[in-house]
C-alpha cells in the first residue's frame, strides 16, 4: 500500500503531503478545484503519465515483491522520486531509473482502471487466471500443465529442427556437389604433411646440381696426396688420425651426394614443379597442409551428413506425430479443467453483477490455433453480445466484478488500484451498487477513486477533500463531522439543506454492509 504521497508546484496546487490509510481512499471536492489534477500527477509518480509536479516522493509498504536489480527484498519499504527541472529524473530507492523501467516496474504494484484499458479481460491474462484456479483446486492439473509445457517447447524444437532440414532440402544437391567438390580436389592432390618442404629442398638441390658436380670434380684429385700427406706426417712424428678422419667425411659427402645423384637423375623436375605449385596453392587458400586436411576431414562429416537427412528427417516427422498426439490429449484435458474453473468464476461474477444491477455475464472458450497456452481463448459476453458493443457503465461494472472475483480467490498479491470517474452519471442506485463491491475490491486493493456520489464517498476507509481558493488548490484529510458537510453538500449543492445533512450523517453511520 502507499503509506505517503508528497508533491510539490505542479498547476495550482503548491504543497501536498498526504498520509494514507488502507482500503478505499476517496477525493471529493467542487468541479475545477484539481481532483483529475491530483490523481494524473499521483500516477506520474509511477511513470504512468506524464510529469506533473516539480518534486514528488511515494512510499510504499507490504508489498510482495522481489527486484533484485534495485535490491529490493520482499516486504521491504518502497520509496519513488521524482524531481523535475530541466528534464524529469526518477527515483526508485535512491538508484536512478529511467521513465520506461519505473513504468515497467509499477505494472507490479498499480493497476490503472481506465475505458482505454481492456487489458483485465485480454485472454492470456483470463488463461492464467483459470490455470491458477485450477492449479489451486487440483495437484493433478499442476503436473498436467508442467508435462504439456515441457512438451510443447520439445515440439516447437523439433517443429525448427524440421523446418531447417525442409529448408536444406531444396538446397541439398547443390550442398553435396559442392562438399564432394572440395574433398575431391583435395583428395587429387593427395597431400602429405611435410612434403611441401621436402620437395622444395629437392628443388634447391636440384638448381643447384651442375654446380656442385664441376665443384666436385675439381676437388676430387685431392684424394691422390692423401697417401704422401700421411707419410709427410709419419716423418714429422705427428698423429695423422686428423688427416684420415676428414679425409673419410669428405668422401662420404661426396659419395653421399654423388649416390642423390643418381636418385635425381630418375626425377622430372618438371613432375616436381608441378606437384610443388599444387601444394603452395592448398597452402595459399588453407594456410597450411595441415589445416586442408582438416577441412577435407570436415566437408567430408558434412556429406555423411546430408547422406543421413532423409534418416534423421523421418525421425523427426515420427517424433512430430508422436508430441502432437501427445499433446493434443494434454489440451483437452486442460480445456476440461479451465470449463470446470470458468463455471466457479461465472457464477461468481455474476453474484457480484447482481448488486450492479446488470446480469448474464457469460464467459466463452472457444478454439484457437495451439501455442504455449494450450487452444483455448477467453471471451466474454454480457447479455449475449460483445463487450465491444456495451456501454461504458457496464463494462466499468463488469470489470468490477471480475476484479472482486478474482481477489476473492485468494490468488493476487495485496495491490493499489486506481479508478477514473467510477461512479460519475450514475444513479443513486448505481452508485451505492458500485460502493458495495468497491467496499468489498478495498480487502484486496488499496483503491484511490475520485467519487461524484455520497454512496461510494461514504462507503471510503478514508477521505480527502480537494477545494481551490483564489486560483490554489488544496488537499486535506476529512474528520467525521468535515465528512458529514462534505457529502451533504454532494447531495444538495453549497446550500446544504437539513435533509442533505441527515441523509449525510445516516449514510456515514449506518453499518457497512458487505457482500
Amino acid at each position: 500500500m502507499i503509506n505517503r504521497i508528497y508533491l510539490k508546484d505542479f498547476l495550482s496546487f503548491g504543497e501536498v503531503d498526504l498520509e494514507l490509510k488502507k482500503g478505499l481512499v476517496v477525493f471529493t471536492g467542487p468541479s475545477g478545484a484539481g481532483k483529475s489534477v491530483l490523481m494524473q500527477t499521483i500516477l506520474s509518480l509511477f511513470a504512468i503519465t506524464d510529469s506533473k509536479a516539480s518534486l514528488g516522493e511515494v512510499t510504499l509498504s507490504n508489498l510482495a515483491i522481489e527486484d533484485e536489480a534495485y535490491d529490493i527484498q520482499k516486504d521491504e519499504d518502497i520509496v519513488v522520486k521524482q524531481i523535475k527541472k530541466d528534464k524529469v529524473r526518477y527515483f526508485l530507492n535512491a538508484q536512478t531509473i529511467s521513465k520506461k523501467s519505473l513504468n515497467q516496474f509499477s505494472k507490479k504494484l498499480i493497476k490503472h482502471l481506465h475505458l482505454k484499458d481492456t487489458s483485465d479481460f485480454d485472454s492470456d491474462k483470463l488463461i492464467d487466471f483459470l490455470d491458477t484456479l485450477c492449479q489451486k483446486e487440483s495437484s493433478t492439473f499442476k503436473t498436467l500443465k508442467e508435462e504439456f509445457i515441457k512438451d510443447f517447447q520439445e515440439l516447437q524444437k523439433v517443429k525448427a529442427e524440421l523446418k531447417k532440414i525442409n529448408d536444406d532440402e531444396s538446397k541439398l544437391e547443390d550442398l553435396k556437389e559442392f562438399a564432394k567438390f572440395e574433398i575431391e580436389k583435395i583428395q587429387s592432390i593427395n597431400p602429405q604433411i611435410g612434403e611441401y618442404e621436402e620437395l622444395n629442398e629437392i628443388k634447391k638441390r636440384l638448381s643447384k646440381k651442375e654446380k656442385i658436380q664441376e665443384a666436385i670434380e675439381k676437388a676430387s684429385p685431392l684424394f691422390s696426396y692423401t697417401s704422401s700427406v700421411t707419410t709427410a706426417l709419419e716423418h714429422l712424428d705427428e698423429d695423422g688420425t686428423f688427416f684420415d678422419d676428414a679425409i673419410n667425411e669428405l668422401n662420404n659427402i661426396f659419395e653421399k651426394f654423388n649416390d642423390s645423384l643418381m636418385e635425381m637423375e630418375e626425377l622430372d623436375i618438371e613432375t616436381v614443379l608441378d606437384r610443388i605449385e599444387k601444394l603452395s596453392s592448398l597452402q595459399k587458400r588453407f594456410g597450411s597442409i595441415q589445416e586442408a586436411l582438416e577441412y577435407k576431414d570436415k566437408k567430408q562429416e558434412e556429406l555423411d551428413s546430408y547422406e543421413n537427412i532423409s534418416f534423421e528427417k523421418s525421425l523427426l516427422e515420427k517424433k512430430l506425430v508422436e508430441l502432437s498426439s501427445k499433446i493434443e490429449k494434454q489440451v483437452e484435458k486442460i480445456s476440461l479443467f479451465r470449463k470446470d474453473a470458468i463455471k466457479i468464476v461465472e457464477e461468481k461474477i455474476n453474484y457480484y453483477l447482481k448488486y450492479l444491477y446488470l446480469s448474464n455475464a457469460k464467459i466463452n472458450l472457444i478454439k484457437k490455433e495451439l501455442d504455449k497456452s494450450g487452444i483455448d481463448e477467453v471471451v466474454f459476453e454480457l447479455n449475449g453480445v460483445n463487450l465491444d458493443t456495451i456501454s461504458s457503465g457496464e463494462f466499468n461494472r463488469l470489470r468490477l466484478a471480475l476484479l472482486t472475483t478474482i481477489s476473492e480467490f485468494d490468488i493476487i498479491e495485496n495491490g493499489i488500484l486506481f479508478l477514473d470517474e467510477i461512479d460519475a452519471n450514475l444513479s443513486g442506485k448505481e452508485s451505492s451498487a458500485i460502493a458495495k463491491v468497491l467496499d468489498k475490491l478495498s480487502n484486496s486493493y488499496q483503491i484511490f477513486a475520485i467519487s461524484h456520489q455520497p454512496q461510494l464517498t461514504s462507503t471510503a476507509n478514508q477521505h480527502f477533500l480537494v477545494d481551490k481558493k483564489d486560483g490554489v488548490s488544496s488537499v486535506k484529510a476529512l474528520d467525521k463531522d468535515s465528512r458529514v458537510n462534505e457529502i451533504a453538500r454532494m447531495i444538495s449543492g453549497e446550500n446544504i439543506t437539513d435533509d442533505a445533512y441527515s441523509f449525510a450523517k445516516n449514510l456515514l453511520e449506518e453499518k457497512k454492509e458487505f457482500i
